[in-house]
């Protein structure tokens, strides 16, 4: 390979360091700039000792990194890293921690495929590539190993003892942000993806590996009736409230599911603001406070509860996997696996190919049975690919994944008209429902978290739970029970409307929730946490003559 220029390993590392601290850490300087007030030298001197701040830990890793045969190999990767992640903090606002590298990891080619955009490949060709190029002509010249080791040794203490300096001198203002700003570690590019990656593999090893049994002893006990229960549970994706007329968005989003005799809950919030924590959130016995993800992957779930006491369980699946909820469920079902070139193009489909079939399996069920509808729903950053052309009807929209080059207007329209598909689904499998009035039937919808859509200049979700907007966490809820449902299981549909318009809800309630309608007995149900505990007019079965 042919050397076009000569760099000393000193200088390469002082160009790296100044290089990602300062163009791949555009979206931390941003925040500095937007959140901190200069009002006296004190402050003055406390947002230029953050040069150093975030320079001397990347000037300590490069100095580590920059070895013989390692350098270029490992310069490269960080620098398509870097470059990848600041555009993700950039253009979306996203925060890099434990969760979202477990999201990332998560992700599967559709959902990667669908972030990679024009702009992302230019801002990484010139950030990241573009440097990278650079690297590979050239030849680093190294000192002796001794020579190396004594001058590099030198340079670390006197950067260390300068960055002690400087924090000793503006202790307070770093104990400022450090209390109000928690958050701002997520921002310290290449640091936090290092940090987020190694807390999430602390998680992996810490997980109990025994898988954990929740409730040897769990069973049904059902009010005494002849009519078979079925609960379609809708798990919705990247639904928002703020969207939803229901809940008196000033758009028609919900014209179908307002003609319907449903309970709309008025205030809930998400376990989390990403699938991957809320989904095996929601249907665990752990509440959100105490949630631990990797714990949940080797403990039964609600759908496990239910399977064993008696409940056939069917999953249809149209979004990106069930993230372990799931996996002990024999009758699963892949929408894409299905290609059906009404709804389906090899890569998505549309979520009404779940409503395909769904008639004859309501005819022929010969047990109590739970139906997972595991929606597309709203997954952004390619809103428009979520519905089909008839439920175009808010415009101008955003008919590109580059969403942040779009005006929040059309970016809202295209959200909007995935919330109007969404409607239409949920209506449909109710009118389906309501043909078989022979059983006691239901229908439960509920989205896993919300999404930012420009406001503030944020985008997506994933944003950490502590300071993530009310637009990730605040979602819709939606019950609709047939007569036999409101009868049998006591349940008064009046007060219940009541009481979802009153009171706040969270994902915590519904796997008790559930427990309850479904009369499962078991240690876990924690009839505090039931929301139709205050509208039964009798005790459940298993709580009589308590």
């Amino acid at each position: 390979m042919k050397i076009y220029f000569n760099i000393k390993g000193s200088v390469l590392i002082y160009s790296a360091t100044i290089y990602f601290a300062s163009v791949l850490n555009i979206s931390f300087w941003r925040f500095i700039w937007q959140n901190l007030e200069i009002t006296n030298w004190q402050t003055a001197w406390f947002v230029f000792s953050l040069i150093f701040f975030i320079a001397i830990p990347l000037f300590l890793i490069f100095n580590l990194l920059i070895v013989k045969k390692a350098a270029k190999p490992l310069l490269i990767a960080l620098l398509v890293l870097g470059s990848i992640t600041n555009f993700m903090m950039v253009h979306y606002g996203i925060y890099i921690d434990r969760h979202m590298i477990q999201n990332a990891l998560e992700t599967n080619t559709r959902e990667a495929f669908d972030l990679i955009t024009p702009s992302l490949l230019f801002w990484v060709l010139l950030t990241g590539i573009a440097p990278s190029i650079l690297l590979i002509f050239s030849k680093i010249e190294y000192q002796s190993f001794r020579q190396e080791l004594k001058r590099r040794s030198i340079k670390i203490i006197i950067a260390v003892l300068i960055l002690a300096l400087l924090i000793g001198m503006s202790f307070k203002e770093y104990a400022a942000v450090g209390r109000n700003h928690k958050q701002i570690k997520g921002l310290i590019n290449i640091v936090n993806v290092a940090a987020g990656t190694i807390s999430y593999a602390k998680r992996l090893n810490v997980a109990h590996r025994e898988f954990k049994i929740l409730d040897e002893d769990a069973k049904h006990v059902p009010y005494e009736d002849e009519h078979y229960t079925v609960l379609i549970f809708v798990l919705g994706e990247t639904a928002r409230a703020d969207n939803f007329s229901l809940s008196g968005y000033h758009k028609e989003t919900n014209p179908l599911l307002k003609k319907q005799d449903i309970i709309y809950f008025q205030e809930v919030t998400s376990c989390g603001t990403t699938t991957s924590v809320s989904v095996p959130c929601m249907f665990s016995h752990m509440l959100r406070s105490n949630f631990n993800s990797t714990e949940a992957k080797y403990t039964e779930n609600l759908m496990d509860l239910l399977q064993k006491t008696g409940y056939h369980i069917i999953w249809k699946e149209n979004d990106d996997g069930c993230k372990g909820v799931c996996d002990r469920i024999e009758d699963v079902e892949h929408m894409i696996k299905t290609n059906n070139p009404k709804y389906c193009n090899g890569k998505y489909c549309y979520d009404g190919v779940m409503l395909e079939g769904l008639e004859d399996i309501l005819k022929n069920i010969q047990q109590d049975t739970v139906i997972v509808l595991h929606t597309m729903g709203s997954h952004g950053p390619t809103y428009y690919q979520r519905y089909p052309d008839e439920f175009k009807k808010f415009t101008p929209t955003c008919d590109t994944a580059d969403i942040q080059n779009c005006t929040l207007p059309q970016i809202v329209n295209t959200y909007d008209n995935t919330i109007l598909y969404t409607d239409y689904i949920v209506s449909s499998a109710i009118d389906i429902l309501k043909k078989f009035p022979q059983y006691e039937a239901g229908l439960a919808y509920v989205s896993d978290h919300g999404e930012s859509l420009g406001e503030n200049n944020v985008y997506l979700h994933g944003m950490p739970y502590k300071i993530a907007p009310t637009e990730q966490t605040e979602v819709p809820m939606i019950l609709w029970m047939n007569e036999n449902m409101k009868t049998f299981d006591y349940v008064d549909y009046g007060c219940m409307k009541k009481e979802a318009k009153q009171n706040i809800y969270s994902h915590d309630n519904l796997f008790h929730s559930i427990l309850g309608l479904l009369e499962i007995q078991t240690k876990e149900y924690d009839r505090n946490l039931d929301m139709f505990r205050n509208c039964r007019t009798k005790p459940l079965p298993f709580e009589e003559g308590m």
